[in-house]
């Protein structure tokens, strides 16, 4: 289901330039570069939290405004950034995730969550932390889709 949802994702970028994968077609922030950097960001923690536990993602309610500032760029395309390095940006930790999905030894093996606002729960196994990376990666690629055809009228998921 990943592996599906990753190329629905990747695939909405076929043929564009660096440019147009950092355009905002759509009333939001969000650009088809950024939407990839993000799922990469979010799927690489999530895998570091599957090894090191909370301290993956440190205290959420102790961020800053500068540390939200800088993880709102994570959802653009900044100057120097290429539409090819992001994609293999993606391509390695998504080797990387599968790789821990073949080796844990346990997917009911649970660990605390971090401290933030928006988790309900305490802890979560491993098998949950996997299954919230398939419907992230599956809610951008949803995201992707419409930005795309705002673009130019391309389709990836119809």
């Amino acid at each position: 289901m990943l592996a599906k949802h990753r190329h629905f994702l990747r695939f909405t970028t076929r043929d564009l330039t660096d440019e147009q994968a950092g355009l905002r077609t759509t009333a939001g922030e969000l650009c088809l570069g950024g939407l990839i950097k993000h799922v990469t960001s979010v799927e690489r923690k999530w895998g570091d939290f599957l090894l090191d536990g909370p301290s993956a993602f440190g205290d959420f309610t102790a961020m800053t405004e500068a540390d939200w500032e800088r993880r709102a760029d994570e959802f653009r395309m900044l100057p120097g950034e290429t539409l090819a390095g992001v994609l293999a940006d993606y391509a390695e930790v998504a080797r990387r995730t599968d790789d821990l999905v073949a080796t844990l030894p346990d997917l009911g093996a649970v660990q605390p969550l971090p401290k933030a606002p928006w988790f309900q729960d305490t802890h979560w196994s491993a098998r949950r932390v996997l299954m919230h990376i398939v419907a992230e990666t599956a809610q951008h690629a949803g995201h992707a889709d419409i930005i795309r055809e705002s673009l130019d009228g391309a389709k990836s998921m119809a």
